[in-house]
């Protein structure tokens, strides 16, 4: 067996995983990623496309958006679609300025993963058999690599692998509590090469369920609908997909709607999930191995992305400073942030799905509170506020020399 000794662990290397390691990398801690799938299945996974602010900030402390500011479409706001009409949330004028940018997820990991192969940094990919052990002692990492065995000794692991991952199964029944609701319907998403219906997202609460309009690029498009768990995407044929997402919109977007072939086409179930603690001795959960959001409220990579700033900023504060205070918090400080995402995201979900359970007096309260939320400066304060991103620090890593 091979051993490797490193400061850090990184198991996976999606978003999370990779922006820690870039951060880590930045401010001259030693570190590894070990990732189950192979690098060309990482790169191709296709996931969100909303960024805030912090994000945006966070990416450029990184060093890896160069792509970001040239491809990168910002955006000052949303349109919500109701009862046959369109009504516009000013993001910026709401928030001070703030604003969100749309730049896929996929793109978002090439870009990280192209910088971490430029600085040479160690990465294990198509590792097998990954356990994580010891970590209320001495962590170690073990695993299957090209024929041989290796062993990671390390100070912690960074567990970003994710809901299915190995890092949150191999933590003790009793030392974890899960609280989780499961949505009765999915999303159809659709990716065509087509121009969007609109130069903002378009978010659409209707009679026939929910729909929204967001895209990629000037000529890249993604469309989701609110589908029944049972619907199957072979159920969906292109045609089928653009007819229905016709009869949610509204006469100007149908008119201005540009159709074409799919060249991806998911369905995927929705679900809020958060896992307390996210630290378990020197093992960190982050990402998606902590917590999922439904995707209504365009948070869930921007929350790895909030777990990472505070991870990499306690790591910087043990290995430079001799600090424990940024480890100790970790969790908590993680989970202010993860809940009330849950909650803005579980809120937006419910107030733009039609529920096949709720009564038609439920769904008239619904439409009261979206009219209530439109027509009010405060309302839409409220909205704006938790979609751009609430705040958190970002500190610097300039000047930090490599930890020995």
């Amino acid at each position: 067996m091979e051993i490797v000794k490193t400061k850090v662990a990184i198991i996976g290397s999606g978003p999370a995983g990779l922006l820690l390691g870039q951060l880590l990398y930045k401010a001259g801690i030693d570190h590894v990623i070990i990732e189950q799938r192979s690098a060309e299945y990482v790169a191709s996974r296709i996931r969100a496309g909303i960024l805030e602010q912090v994000s945006v900030d966070l990416l450029e402390q990184a060093g890896v958006d160069q792509n970001l500011k040239t491809k990168g479409l910002p955006h000052s706001g949303i349109e919500i679609l109701t009862n046959g009409k369109k009504h516009r949330v000013d993001l910026s004028s709401l928030t001070e300025g703030k604003q969100v940018t749309v730049y896929g997820q996929t793109e978002v990991t090439k870009d990280l993963m192209q910088a971490r192969e430029h600085a040479e940094l160690t990465s294990f990919y198509e590792a097998e058999q990954v356990q994580v052990d010891d970590f209320y002692s001495e962590p170690k990492v073990t695993f299957h690599y090209h024929g041989k065995d290796y062993q990671i000794e390390c100070d912690f692991i960074a567990g970003c692998d994710g809901y299915h991952g190995v890092c949150r199964a191999s933590v003790p029944v009793d030392k974890v509590k899960t609280f989780e609701k499961v949505y009765p319907f999915g999303w159809l998403g659709v990716l065509a090469d087509v121009p969007p219906v609109a130069d903002e997202l378009i978010y659409v609460q209707s009679e026939r369920g929910f729909a929204l309009c967001s895209m990629r690029s000037e000529t890249r498009s993604r469309y989701y609908l609110q589908v029944p768990l049972t619907d199957h995407v072979e159920d969906w044929s292109d045609e089928r997909f653009w007819e229905e997402l016709k009869r949610r919109l509204d006469p100007e977007s149908r008119e201005k709607l540009v159709t074409g072939i799919s060249i991806e086409k998911s369905i995927a179930p929705l679900r809020s999930f958060v896992t307390e603690p996210m630290r378990f001795g020197q093992l960190f959960l982050a990402g998606d191995a902590a917590h999922i959001v439904p995707p209504t409220g365009a948070k869930g990579l921007n929350l790895a992305a909030s777990d990472i700033a505070y991870l990499s900023s306690a790591l910087v504060e043990y290995y430079h400073e001799g600090s424990e205070q940024g480890i100790n918090e970790y969790s908590e400080k993680c989970l202010q942030r993860v809940w009330k995402a849950e909650r803005f995201s579980w809120w937006m979900t419910h107030l733009l799905h039609r529920f096949e359970t709720e009564s038609e007096f439920d769904h008239k309260i619904k439409q009261a509170e979206l009219s209530y939320i439109l027509t009010s400066q405060a309302g839409q304060t409220t909205l704006a506020e938790n979609y751009v991103g609430l705040p958190y620090e970002i500190k610097p890593l300039n000047h930090l020399q490599p930890v020995g």
